[in-house]
């Protein structure tokens, strides 16, 4: 079986010559007259010997998305319409030739309504008009899918050329390989009898599916607000969630220079601790190994604020064979989920003459010791309702709060509150309502439509709005 450094050498040197013949096809000395344009796209593609992978989308979906890039971004002018920066005819070459007996190769969406001509596996498309940036400038998508002929191992280039006059075109090659490496994580669940502000030891591994191993893996850990690390690893570094973004991730990255077989599984040599706050509730953690050369691992660091571990390092230890359905593409888990919140709403008590205008207070809190996050619906608010006392009218309403004038409301008004909901939050909203006849006991209320999961004192989930209360005030 070919090896996967000779694969790599392969393909570079491919990729090399395509590029060098780009370069010749540019006239000489008219550089600085032409256009610089640039053939863009992703720079690999692993395909999958696993059907029920269903990789890089669902089946059907490109994995290779084509463009051009021209210098500048496209600005608008006083209509609203963005220009062409160029017109002339240009042609792009997308030559798959070398994935004869590799793979199928699908031009179907290439091209957009223009359309290609295709004439066995090498696609020519022609097109007019070029806009500066890359947004304008989509060549459309090439679909691959293996084959009863491709093996682990096979491989193969896409080679994309362009050409047209007052354009200087560089060109782009897509380095295509069959059955590479594969990891897929193991699924995590919430250990019987966990409780908010206890370390979760989480076992983390991962099953290589590829037809191929490598050598190079980077762990990459990430956990919500509750959630934190309570070691370090010397072979980790770490990123801090930034603390006025409440919705933000704190990530750990953990570098092994380690070979990995195809169809093994691995995990690390000790349980990789996640710290759980006193106030953490279905926070979300999320895992994952990547097969990563070393040399490509400073990138990965460049793109955060990560700082190095100073313990003992973490190693990579090959565990019995498990059962696939055991491990999955996107690892993630929500917990602690046994925490509770409790959530008061309060009213008033006031005395009002006829025609007097009156404030009145409805207050929020959350005395915790849960924050209520509801991360998994992208920032959705909840919501109380507030019926006023009869015999008054209102004159203002809060900004978080609507008139409920809709069939099937439950209230007066409907108020949202964002979350996420910190532990001891509290919050304050003021109606303006005038006394249009005066009742003795006139009762509103402030309420919940609903008991909410995780809701630790249902009792103070209703607050009272009186209006001349009988006795004593």
């Amino acid at each position: 079986m070919t090896s996967l450094a000779a694969v790599r050498r392969t393909i570079s040197a491919f990729a090399l010559a395509a590029l060098a013949a780009t370069a010749l096809a540019a006239p000489a000395g008219a550089q600085e007259e032409l256009l610089p344009v640039s053939v863009v796209g992703p720079d690999s593609v692993n395909l999958s010997l696993q059907p029920e992978s269903g990789e890089p989308g669902e089946p059907g979906e490109p994995q290779i998305e084509l463009g051009l890039r021209a210098p500048g971004e496209p600005v608008p002018d006083e209509n609203g319409v963005i220009h062409p920066i160029h017109q002339g005819d240009y042609t792009v070459t997308v030559d798959a030739s070398s994935l004869a007996g590799v793979a199928a190769v699908d031009f179907s969406r290439l091209g957009g309504w223009r359309g290609c001509s295709v004439d066995g596996l090498v696609a020519t498309c022609s097109d007019y008009e070029i806009y500066a940036g890359q947004d304008y400038n989509d060549l459309g998508g090439i679909r691959l899918d293996v084959t009863d002929e491709s093996a682990a191992g096979d491989f193969g280039t896409i080679s994309v050329t362009a050409a047209g006059e007052g354009l200087a075109f560089t060109g782009h090659t897509v380095d295509v390989l069959v059955g590479g490496p594969e990891l897929r994580m193991k699924q995590l669940a919430e250990p019987e009898g966990f409780r908010a502000g206890d370390t979760f030891q989480a076992p983390l591994s991962f099953r290589n599916q590829g037809g191929l191993g490598g050598k190079g893996v980077v762990l990459r850990i990430s956990g919500t607000r509750g959630l934190s690390f309570p070691s370090t690893f010397g072979n980790c570094w770490y990123d801090p969630r930034d603390p006025d973004d409440l919705r933000g991730w704190s990530t750990a990255l953990c570098v092994f220079d380690s070979e990995f077989a195809a169809g093994a599984v691995y995990g690390l040599s000790a349980p990789f601790p996640i710290g759980t706050a006193g106030f953490a509730l279905y926070d979300s953690m999320s895992y994952s190994f990547s097969a990563v050369p070393a040399d490509r691992v400073a990138d990965l660091l460049a793109a955060g604020d990560y700082q190095p571990g100073t313990g003992p390092e973490l190693g990579l230890v090959r565990l019995p064979d498990a059962d696939p359905a055991g491990y999955t593409q996107y690892a993630e888990m929500d917990f602690p989920t046994t925490n509770t919140f409790d959530l008061d709403l309060t009213g008033e008590r006031l005395r009002a003459r006829k025609g007097q205008t009156v404030s009145v207070d409805v207050g929020f809190a959350n005395h915790g010791p849960a924050w209520l996050a509801l991360l998994r619906s992208g920032g959705e608010p909840i919501s109380f309702w507030v019926d006023l006392p009869p015999g008054t009218t209102t004159t203002t309403a809060p900004e978080a709060c609507r008139a409920a004038d809709w069939e099937g409301a439950e209230g007066d008004y409907l108020c949202n509150i964002d979350t996420p909901i910190l532990e001891d939050a509290s919050r304050t909203f003021t109606f303006g309502l005038r006394v249009d006849e005066v009742i003795k006991n006139a009762t509103g209320r402030a309420f919940f439509a609903y008991t909410m999961p995780n809701e630790g004192n249902p009792a103070n989930d209703t607050g009272e709005i009186v209006l001349n209360p009988r006795g004593r005030h």
